[in-house]
């Protein structure tokens, strides 16, 4: 028997009972190791943080989606950081975050491209990761 799914808002399934673990029991990507790693490295920033299918992919939220894996990258675990679905002051204003270990790829005020690598670059990248998933859950 499937478990049961629970719609929060249109086009995302919040995880209960297992649903984005069957999504990436059945995911077939080369990087599903290292975007394991990453998914628990985000968890374990902040219990309020959860996960959920969204845009076909692993994505995370607090009040609003923030983050959400690039699974078209197939050389190094990358993820699109936002401010949700739907448009915000920061797109005008933008989000302001520090990012000493350069991380990020502006692709507009309010969204970038976080890129980790694979394997113990990720490991490397951690702390600085984490810092960004802190500061950028104030943001949304």
């Amino acid at each position: 028997m499937g478990a049961k799914k629970s719609v929060k808002s249109k086009g995302a399934v919040t995880r209960k009972a297992g649903n984005l673990d069957d999504f990436m029991r059945e995911l077939d990507h080369p990087l599903k190791r290292d975007i394991e790693t990453v998914r628990q490295i985000i968890l374990n920033v902040d219990p309020g943080i959860s996960e959920a299918i969204k845009w076909n992919a692993p994505s995370f939220r607090t009040t609003d989606f923030f983050a959400t894996v690039n699974l078209r990258s197939r050389e190094c675990v990358q993820l699109i950081f936002h401010t949700g679905a739907k448009v915000k002051a920061t797109a005008t204003t933008g989000v302001n975050i520090a990012d000493p270990a350069g991380l990020l790829k502006w692709l507009a005020r309010d969204r970038c491209l976080v890129t980790l690598g694979v394997g113990k670059d990720i490991r490397a990248k951690q702390a600085a990761f984490e810092a960004i998933v802190r500061e950028w859950i104030r943001w949304v």
